[in-house]
């Protein structure tokens, strides 16, 4: 799939890239009044775990949001593999305690982009928000309040409504931020799981950990790419020193 939006001045697509599940080039966005992403161009490989690092404000989010294609570029090239819709996990912070939901509704929403919001489930709807839960290991909790759970429970209900989608690609912004450590190494040890079983994984953090451990890095720096590549080759000391007091 490509999806090309208006450009400022002519440039050249993007070469195809049969290892790249993702493949954007000259790509901006931003808010009103506040430009954040400036000519970014990179490749996310296919079947593979990406991290997106950088300082606060660096443009992270902002980027995932546009590959969720919730945010339009205002200018760019993004190529994507795949005939599904990415599936977007935000942060914990941005679905409210306060919602009357259960996990296993919370789970079903996974549903809704082939279903729709307001027609039954269907059995195999049902079936795949049970793998969901089996998979995150909360099928004991599907009963319980959202607002109820721990921080670590919260997570997987999220990333649970995420595998629901059954996309090949899975986006998630700071999966781990403000977990402890078992439930950082819960997550982690999920993601790789998903990457061997064929979903292509890019994940924003703050976790140095997780970011080594990754297949491939990009880092940003004021709304631009300042490296790409292994972590071990992004993630020097050379790097802006902002980037070391976040992570």
């Amino acid at each position: 799939m490509k999806i090309m939006f208006n450009k400022p001045r002519p440039s050249p697509a993007p070469p195809s890239d049969p290892t790249a599940h993702l493949h954007f080039s000259g790509l901006c966005a931003g808010y009103p009044g506040r430009p954040v992403l400036r000519e970014i161009s990179a490749r996310i490989p296919k079947l593979a775990s990406t991290v997106l690092v950088g300082p606060n404000g660096s443009g992270k989010s902002t980027l995932l949001g546009v590959l969720a294609g919730v945010i339009r570029p205002t200018s760019g090239d993004l190529h994507r593999t795949g005939d599904r819709p990415p599936a977007f996990v935000p942060q914990r912070g941005a679905v409210g305690d306060t919602l009357p939901l259960t996990v296993r509704q919370t789970v079903e929403m996974g549903r809704w982009g082939d279903r729709g919001p307001w027609r039954r489930l269907t059995r195999r709807d049902h079936a795949t928000v049970d793998a969901a839960l089996d998979r995150l290991e909360i099928r004991d909790l599907a009963s319980r309040q959202l607002g109820e759970l721990s921080g670590g429970q919260r997570q997987r209900a999220l990333i649970a409504q995420g595998l629901a989608q059954e996309s090949d690609l899975l986006l998630l912004d700071e999966p781990t931020t403000g977990l402890d450590p078992e439930a950082r190494e819960r997550i982690g040890t999920l993601l790789t799981a998903l990457v061997a079983d064929g979903v292509t994984v890019v994940q924003a953090t703050h976790d140095l950990e997780a970011a080594r451990t990754a297949d491939a890095c990009l880092l940003l720096q004021d709304g631009r790419l300042a490296g790409q590549g292994h972590p071990d080759q992004v993630l020097t000391p050379s790097a802006p020193a902002q980037l070391w007091r976040t992570l």
